[in-house]
């Protein structure tokens, strides 16, 4: 695992130890909304940039598994839900929470949106890499055969079969559909990117859902003005 220059909370899920890094905060301070950091595929810890520094309670970013400081399996074996797991078990942690989610963490964001609403305090999702994923039904077979699967992250393996998950736009709107029942929030899904793959393009189409540039999301969810 490598080394990381932020205070790091050490967090098991099954197998896979997970680094969640707290950027900013006090992480005892009960009074403000957390905000949880989501990277995008293959991505490294990115400190939090303009306007998101200035969010008014704790800062974290979590290390799926297989990037960062996160275990890397052996074998592979990666899904979206899987993350979703790994998502769950930081918010287990940190407590009610805004998800802000690059890419790939957008789509899990999305999905852990909609199986924690109790634990979702509006989620954004935001370009980066990783957000098309495999498209919406399967693709033909390939062998993969990584040439530096040596457990050193971001896993060759993740890049892979996480590149080519199958993300069908009726799954990602159900899970929507799940937060939109059981959020208290009026608005708790905000679209910021760009880039629209097939399955976020269906979730967007909803009319409870709000698409708007990422600073006046962050003026949406941050606890304080």
């Amino acid at each position: 695992m490598t080394e990381s220059t932020h205070p790091t909370v050490w967090l098991q899920h099954n197998k896979i130890q997970l680094a969640l890094h707290q950027l900013k905060g006090d992480t005892k301070d009960q009074s403000s909304t957390p905000l949880l950091l989501l990277h995008g595929l293959g991505e490294p810890l990115q400190p939090p940039t303009p306007p998101w520094d200035q969010w008014s309670g704790p800062i974290w970013a979590l290390d799926f598994t297989g990037h960062g400081a996160s275990t890397v399996p052996r074998g592979g074996g990666y899904t979206a839900e899987a993350l979703m797991g790994d998502v769950d078990v930081a918010l287990a942690e940190i407590g009610p929470a805004t998800i802000l989610g690059r890419g790939l963490g957008a789509y899990v964001g999305l999905l852990t949106a909609g199986a924690r609403p109790e634990l979702t305090r509006g989620v954004i999702l935001s370009d980066g890499s990783g957000l098309t994923g495999g498209g919406e039904g399967p693709q033909s077979s390939t062998w993969f055969l990584p040439g530096d699967a040596d457990g050193r992250a971001p896993d060759p393996y993740a890049l892979y079969e996480l590149s080519n998950d199958v993300r069908p736009a009726d799954y990602a709107v159900n899970f929507l559909h799940l937060l939109l029942a059981g959020s208290e929030l009026e608005v708790p899904l905000v679209v910021a990117a760009k880039n629209r793959p097939p399955w976020l393009a269906a979730v967007a189409k909803d009319p409870a859902v709000i698409t708007e540039p990422l600073e006046q999301a962050f003026g949406r969810y941050n606890p304080v003005p």
